[in-house]
């Protein structure tokens, strides 16, 4: 009675040899560390780079650990925090707007343990420092340049239809027509009935004119407003990510405020840096010679002394481009294969058809937020980050025939630059400003006594259960001990495979599933005792405490499932990192709790005549 089955030990066993392997990376400390990469992605960063910022560190007096070039960047490692702040500012100041000089923790993780695959789990805003920002989308922007973007549609399709007006004037929240005949007023709202099925028409008449006023409908200013919030939620998501900065956090926060932090980075000028740079496309017209159409003259990316006029008017922008990927053409030259949204490719075909035989260009815009550095009027050093806007020409190509939702650019140097503006076409411009409402830092001395405190009541925690399993089950309290440490071990091994962020909520996690991991134990080994008591042998009330009671731990540990997913359903960061750790503490718990302890009492009492339970 109470046997255990090979396939049993050959499953625990296992499951601890990989919980082990997996969760080994955590006790490896990371090293402070500072990441250079380019402003652009074609910018060279190699060996070279990494020599230099060695003399630079050495000049200064700073010791380095190690530095290595790696993932398109330099990678140097520092003994301590203070190294690793002097070389940030030693390094941005020698490097210059060019390149990105970001804080960051280096793991320090065994090449064997990295070859499986097995890496520590990343350390949140709380733990390992970083900057806070809280930004608002300028949602009103977007919904004025929609209405100016319709404005123009409706002044063409007004004269196809031959509706002259006197005056046509865009507000806030719609247009206003006045016409100076009725038919005409009649042909224009026929027009917006039929091809402008965003607005509600109202006519009115004043005097001698007909007023047609086009109100923007109220579910199309809030599918306006969340599709600028997402565009710049995406856009902001993509940059960061492509910089390196390690899990950041970039999310919703009410109808047009936007989250962002970034763990690792401690000079907020350079973060505003890092999430303010953005590129777009323009596709213009060249001008003709005796156009009364207004020009802007650019210079080509390529060769900044050859520049060429085109019209202002734009044909399309970079926000219709849904995928951009990159590819050699007919010579063997790189290009970028473009994709629009079906209003973009509309636009553009009616553009080229009207005009084969033109040339069109491609404007390159990259939006960027730039450090400035100056005194104030007392003499005191100030620094301000402004927004630099850099327009230059890609290419400049005769359109053959009418181009649709497909299409190339070609001209430009080496795949590398090809690949930088798929990169950032994919990423996607702003749809609208966005504004800093709220900043702060939080330091890696802060984020180094949070995990001091995290730890230290993680040992005190664990302690005092282990302590009172042994005092009230004994030998069965041992058990549950040893199956605690288990637990412990198999839930970092989780989250570290999935790739979660610890915080401090989630180290409040780990402590309240510590305590919970023991119910279990608890119910069983009670419910032994009673079964003891009512006259049953030790080896029957083993087996009937185990069995009896997995109904009650079962439905336990199911409701609190449920409130774990529940509160990562509807909070949002802390709240959801916090419910990620208690769901994968419940499921671990339970594995440990019913398999591993009664895996062990049966290797001490299985199979054998006992008299006496040591419980």
């Amino acid at each position: 009675m109470n046997r255990n089955s090979p396939w049993r030990y050959l499953v625990v066993l296992g499951v601890l040899a990989v919980s082990l392997i997996y969760a080994a990376p955590n006790l490896y400390a990371p090293d402070p560390a500072v990441q250079i990469t380019g402003q652009r992605t074609s910018q060279e960063v190699g060996e070279v780079l990494r020599a230099r910022a060695e003399k630079v560190l050495a000049e200064a007096g700073i010791p380095v650990l190690r530095a290595e070039v790696r993932q398109g960047g330099v990678l140097l490692r520092f003994p301590d925090a203070e190294a690793q702040l002097r070389a940030k500012e030693a390094l941005q100041a020698a490097l210059g707007e060019d390149f990105v000089v970001a804080l960051n923790l280096a793991p320090t993780t065994p090449a064997w343990l990295e070859a499986l695959g097995a890496r520590p789990m990343k350390l949140g805003l709380d733990l390992s420092g970083g900057v806070h920002f809280l930004l608002q989308v300028d949602t009103e922007k977007v919904v004025r340049k929609y209405l100016e973007s319709q404005a123009e549609e409706l002044k063409v399709a007004l004269r196809e239809a031959r509706a002259r007006y006197r005056r046509l004037e865009v507000d806030e929240r719609g247009i206003t027509l006045v016409f100076p005949r009725r038919e005409w007023h009649d042909a224009a709202r026929e027009v917006v009935r039929e091809r402008f099925r965003d607005f509600l028409p109202e006519s009115r008449e004043e005097g001698d004119t007909w007023v047609l006023r086009l109100n923007l409908l109220e579910a199309v200013v809030r599918e306006r407003e969340n599709y600028a919030v997402e565009q710049n939620l995406t856009t902001l998501r993509n940059r960061v990510n492509e910089l390196g900065v390690a899990e950041p956090v970039v999310q919703r926060q009410g109808r047009n405020r936007i989250v962002v932090e970034l763990p690792g980075i401690q000079d907020t000028a350079a973060a505003k840096r890092i999430i303010g740079k953005t590129a777009n496309l323009e596709f213009r017209l060249e001008w003709q010679p005796g156009s009364s159409e207004p020009w802007e003259e650019f210079a080509f990316r390529s060769d900044p002394k050859r520049k060429a006029r085109l019209e202002k008017r734009v044909v399309i922008t970079g926000d219709h481009v849904v995928h951009a990927s990159t590819g050699l053409d007919e010579n063997n030259l790189p290009q970028v294969n473009i994709t629009l949204d079906g209003e973009g490719g509309r636009k553009m075909n009616l553009a080229t058809r009207r005009n084969v035989g033109r040339n069109l260009g491609v404007v390159f815009i990259e939006s960027r937020s730039v450090v400035e550095h100056g005194v104030d009027e007392a003499g005191q050093p100030v620094t301000r980050v402004v927004q630099r806007e850099e327009k230059s020409l890609i290419n400049l190509a005769t359109i053959r025939s009418p181009l649709g939702v497909s299409f190339r650019i070609t001209g430009l140097d080496s795949m590398a630059e090809a690949a930088e503006l798929a990169l950032l076409l994919r990423a996607g411009a702003l749809a609208a400003p966005m504004y800093f409402v709220e900043e702060s830092t939080i330091g890696p001395s802060l984020g180094a006594e949070n995990i001091a405190k995290g730890l230290t009541s993680l040992k005190i925690g664990m302690a005092l259960v282990v302590l009172f399993m042994i005092a009230a089950y004994r030998l069965f309290g041992l058990f549950a001990d040893l199956a605690l440490a288990y637990n412990l071990v198999l839930l970092v091994a989780v989250m570290s495979l999935l790739g979660a962020t610890l915080t401090m909520p989630g180290m409040a996690g780990i402590v309240l599933t510590l305590g919970m991991a023991v119910d279990a134990n608890v119910l069983i080994f009670s419910r032994i005792k009673e079964e003891l008591k009512n006259g049953l042998s030790p080896q029957s009330a083993i087996a009937a405490g185990y069995d009896r009671a997995f109904v009650s731990i079962l439905d336990a540990n199911l409701t609190t499932l449920i409130v774990a997913l529940i509160l990562y359903a509807v909070g949002t960061g802390p709240v959801q990192g916090f419910a990620v750790v208690l769901a994968i503490g419940i499921l671990s718990s339970m594995f440990t709790a019913i398999t591993g302890t009664r895996l062990l009492v049966n290797l001490v009492y299985g199979g054998r005549r006992v008299e006496r339970l040591w419980l």
